[in-house]
């Protein structure tokens, strides 16, 4: 159970549905309903497609590289640092990314897709957390569920987007999504350390 929650609420923080919730209003504010609700379905399958995508073939393209473990859980914890800070000492994912906004006529893909829900930070944890040298295949596939729980929460959000913004307001998802940036850097720093532990192990 602990296991479940752990993961669970790891893949919340890192993907941040609240946080999606005012780029996609903000995406969609020239649609009507029925277009809104496709933009947020299509626009959460597309963006489990590309988690899913990462979880498969991420380590094929690390190990074809002849990248160590201790070299990725090390760079990635770095890369996932970096994102976090972005959260916390940034504008916020929500002003970030609805600048990113240029053509409101398609916005499925960029930005509510990638970067908003499947973000850079997304990407390089589901990779981290599916790596073959340290999860079994039953460990792997139950993050897989998980990631589609959260993107499942995510288009939830984004379908009820209106009254999420009025009962949380766009202030309170911005300090939300810095608290999430938090938790993320916390996980990244653990990445950090653990290579270099097994790192420094091995030169032993």
């Amino acid at each position: 159970m602990n296991d479940i929650l752990t993961t669970l609420f790891f893949l919340i923080a890192v993907i941040d549905p609240l946080g999606s919730v005012p780029v996609y209003l903000e995406a969609t504010k020239q649609f009507d309903i029925k277009h809104r609700r496709r933009v947020a379905i299509r626009a959460s399958g597309i963006a489990f497609i590309i988690l899913l995508s990462f979880i498969i073939i991420g380590q094929i393209i690390l190990e074809g590289m002849n990248v160590s473990l201790d070299a990725f859980q090390i760079s990635g914890g770095v890369i996932l640092f970096l994102f976090a800070l972005t959260m916390i000492f940034g504008d916020g994912k929500p002003t970030t990314e609805k600048d990113l906004i240029k053509d409101y006529k398609h916005v499925t893909i960029f930005p509510v897709a990638i970067p908003s829900i499947a973000s850079p930070g997304a990407i390089m944890a589901v990779v981290l957390m599916t790596d073959n040298h340290i999860y079994s295949i039953q460990q792997q596939a139950f993050t897989t569920l998980m990631v589609f729980v959260v993107i499942l929460i995510t288009c939830f959000l984004l379908l009820m987007a209106n009254k999420v913004k009025e009962r949380v307001g766009e202030y309170g998802i911005t300090v939300i999504s810095k608290v999430m940036g938090l938790i993320l850097a916390a996980y990244a720093v653990q990445s950090i350390l653990s290579g270099l532990k097994d790192f420094f192990v091995v030169l032993k």
